[in-house]
């Protein structure tokens, strides 16, 4: 069942294919914010989390996004909120 936006399904693609505390810790207070049809924007809690999906986590992702017939598609991870950690 396709999800609610493009990011729900890429998270139903990360949570089978990661570790649960880590998807927690890094996917659970992510929210979709637009999808511009070449760009998807994601919020994310802190800067920490931004470096570490980047670095960690943006080649699953495009794989996820290639398999769902989005393969030019970026994602933009925004951090949203105040960010007290930097």
């Amino acid at each position: 069942m396709p999800g609610m936006s493009i990011w729900d399904d890429i998270l139903a693609g990360l949570q089978s294919g990661i570790p649960s505390d880590d998807f927690r810790r890094w996917f659970s207070a992510t929210g979709y914010a637009s999808d511009s049809g070449d760009q998807i924007t994601v919020w994310v809690p802190t800067e920490t989390a931004r470096r570490h999906i980047s670095t960690h986590y943006l080649d699953k992702i495009e794989n996820l996004l290639d398999s769902l017939g989005r393969p030019n598609t970026r994602v933009r991870l925004v951090v949203g909120g105040d960010d007290e950690e930097e």
